[in-house]
């Protein structure tokens, strides 16, 4: 098999210049997380997000979550640096604990949506490598939707090569980010903080979407700006 018919794979240590090109350009990235390996594309760039969903052979109508290096690169995909989630983050993260957050700007990683699913993991050489690369970047499984995780660089390579052979002629393809063998274990936990059904005024509760291996004991109600006193409720418009 030659070189051109496998995915090519980047080590840590070497030029991370190829790799922001890779993804600015529509390439995609195979990056290790803290369990298992998953699918990178510049968030914002709509030929790497429907790549990825190429690869994992699902419909794009479904938001991709996204990883930074810190709460500076969140913020920088058009979270309000105001949001009171930062107060909890600020001491959370880096962790496995992924959040549901307002975006105000359109992003295609959101797929349509006005939110976005985002954290900063606990994995030191993945956060080294976006704050190089400048920018975060999506983190889905790589692996096709609905099948088991992939935590071997082989079976990785394997997975991604007929992708890359389609691909490699005329348009970006997809690099390794090759970490080795990964622990493998629960995906992140996947949380919301939000108003609850009889909501104590000024607190947001966290709901949990997906327990994973962030502990739900360390979630707690967090308070929430009130609207000014005497300001109007707002209505839908169809709401008389």
């Amino acid at each position: 098999m030659t070189a051109a018919e496998v995915p090519e794979r980047w080590h840590w240590g070497q030029p991370v210049s190829d790799l922001r090109a890779h993804l600015k350009a529509g390439g995609v990235l195979a990056i290790p997380s803290e369990s298992s390996y998953g699918l990178a594309a510049d968030p914002r760039h709509a030929g790497g997000v429907a790549a990825i969903f190429e690869l994992k052979g699902r419909q794009g109508d479904m938001a991709l979550p996204v990883v930074a290096a810190d709460i500076e690169q969140v913020i920088a995909l058009g979270v309000d640096p105001a949001r009171p989630e930062f107060e909890p983050l600020s001491r959370l993260w880096p962790a496995p604990l992924t959040v549901v957050l307002p975006v105000d700007k359109p992003l295609a990683a959101a797929a349509g949506d006005a939110t976005l699913a985002l954290r900063v993991p606990a994995h030191r050489r993945l956060r080294q490598l976006m704050r190089d690369l400048g920018f975060a970047v999506t983190a889905t499984s790589a692996n096709r939707s609905g099948a088991p995780p992939i935590l071997d660089p082989e079976e990785l390579e394997s997975f991604l090569q007929p992708f890359h052979k389609r691909r490699s002629v005329n348009r970006p393809s997809v690099v390794i980010v090759d970490d080795g063998q990964l622990p493998g274990g629960p995906p992140s936990t996947l949380v919301r903080w939000e108003l609850g059904d009889t909501p104590t005024p000024g607190v947001l509760e966290p709901r949990i979407l997906r327990q994973g291996a962030f502990p739900a004991n360390q979630l707690h109600p967090i308070p929430a700006p009130l609207p000014p006193v005497g300001a109007s409720v707002s209505r839908k418009p169809n709401e008389g």
